[in-house]
């Protein structure tokens, strides 16, 4: 009728960017890649705020809470978050065969493989497990006081990471990296408002401590699993729900989740235990202190300027490969990782030549300026000059690998080049004439350069040109 409010017009459901199979290969790698390095960038700062706030308002007990509580979750997570790395080959295969029906199945069967581990697994047994996790990892009495409720929360509201983890795999194979640019920004800031908000208290919220920042960090990503859900239901994304879609388990692809995702979560959990390994030969030193800080600084901190380039050239390969190889364009996916790593020696040199050059600068941003520590930062970073080289080249072929199918590759690479050769490396010294700082760095450098080169050979060989994925057949409603 006359006068009548007309609905607005629903959006055309977005295609997918096929420039990732029919562009310049340089420009599908870095177009996918550099949301994912800055995204990486903006989640290591939230962090950075997490711990200084708490540090500033509860304590140093605060601050070894939320790291104890943070490597028990992030390995528990790493584990089960495997089962996206398969949907992301999935899903990137059949967005190249330009296959949306069959995108949008394997991304639903992946939520609810996801709903159902956080609500069904994670939560009960993360709620009532926790004191023994802490235990396990000999916090003291007094950072387990500050840790359980932490834990606790974070293991409660794991659905919100989840899904986020979930959609961020899903978008970035689909060619779709700006949303998830978008939303991972949203939910830094969030996190960081309310944390801001429940850590020191204001107004009528008392201060809340360690379990603010949990709190804090539960709440965003709620938000943006939400955000995210309203998004597939909208026709905003390359990716889509319908009403009329069905919402039962498909077993056969859950199984191909599975399938392609569990060799990935197994890797994490021996990437997870050489550095814990590591960090035991570290804590025998003489200088052991001063070892730790040094490793804390220079390999955890500032070896992420080579590492968030890395990962994010790794994601965008999985992708470009896995699409090329899904559009039936082999010797393209076959090009990718070698124009990925091109990139990210490129980055590697520019950082490495920092660390040289730069070594007081750069660790006098941590406060290392002196002494015994410095000495021993200094010589790390020109260590990881070096294997700043050999990691991107190792993470951009893996990515490769990944990416095609062939996800037990870099599961046994990972093996023998992360446990073996640097662990087998340091207890060879520990047994004979004793460790020294510098073995230790030379097995990070060796551990490095052997993946590198098993991840090149093993990408080369082409066995990934016959992994076939299955096109999952519809099911009614």
């Amino acid at each position: 009728m006359a006068g009548e409010p007309q609905p607005l017009p629903k959006p055309a459901p977005k295609k997918f960017d096929r420039r990732i199979i029919d562009g310049p290969l340089p420009q599908a790698v870095w177009m996918l890649a550099w949301p994912t390095m800055l995204q990486n960038i903006i989640g290591g700062l939230q962090g950075v705020v997490d711990h200084a706030m708490v540090g500033h308002y509860v304590g140093l007990n605060a601050n070894a809470a939320i790291g104890v509580s943070l490597q028990i979750f992030i390995l528990v997570i790493v584990f089960v978050a495997s089962v996206f790395s398969g949907m992301g080959v999935m899903v990137a295969r059949f967005a190249g065969a330009g296959d949306a029906e069959a995108v949008n199945r394997t991304v639903y069967q992946a939520f609810l493989t996801a709903v159902f581990i956080a609500m069904g697994v994670l939560a009960p047994i993360g709620y009532f497990s926790a004191p023994w996790l802490l235990s396990l990892v000999n916090a003291a009495p007094e950072v387990q006081r500050e840790a359980l409720p932490y834990i606790r929360t974070m293991f409660v509201s794991s659905i919100g990471m989840l899904i986020f983890f979930m959609m961020s795999g899903a978008l970035r194979a689909a060619g779709d990296v700006k949303t998830t640019l978008r939303m991972g920004v949203l939910m830094t800031a969030m996190n960081v408002l309310l944390n801001i908000l429940f850590i020191g208290g204001a107004g009528p919220i008392p201060p809340l401590g360690t379990f603010g920042a949990a709190l804090g960090t539960a709440i965003s990503g709620l938000l943006t699993a939400g955000g995210f859900l309203w998004l597939l239901f909208s026709d905003r994304l390359v990716i889509h729900f319908s009403p009329t879609m069905s919402f039962k388990p498909d077993w056969p692809i859950i199984r191909e989740l599975f399938r392609f995702g569990l060799p990935t979560g197994f890797q994490g959990i021996a990437m997870n235990l050489a550095g814990l390994l590591m960090l035991r030969f570290i804590g025998g030193l003489e200088h052991s202190a001063e070892a730790q800080a040094a490793y804390a600084v220079g390999y955890t901190e500032l070896f992420s300027l080579i590492t968030w380039t890395s990962v994010g050239l790794m994601g965008a390969t999985a992708a470009v490969a896995g699409q090329n190889l899904g559009a039936g364009h082999p010797d393209r996916a076959a090009q990718s990782a070698a124009v990925a790593a091109r990139i990210g020696l490129s980055v590697a040199a520019v950082v490495g030549l920092a660390f040289v050059l730069m070594p007081r600068v750069l660790l006098g941003a941590f406060a290392l300026t002196e002494g015994v520590g410095f000495e021993l930062g200094r010589q790390l970073l020109a260590f990881l000059a070096v294997s700043g080289f050999f990691v991107t080249v190792a993470l951009c072929y893996t990515g490769g690998l990944q990416g095609t199918g062939d996800t037990k590759g870099p599961l046994y690479i990972s093996i023998v080049s992360q446990v073996i050769v640097p662990v087998g490396w340091c207890l060879a010294f520990s047994m004979t004439r004793g460790l020294v700082a510098s073995d230790i760095w030379l097995a990070i450098v060796l551990g490095h350069a052997t993946r590198a080169t098993l991840s090149v050979l093993r990408f080369r060989q082409g066995k990934w040109r016959n992994i076939r994925v299955a096109v999952p057949k519809a099911t009614t409603p």
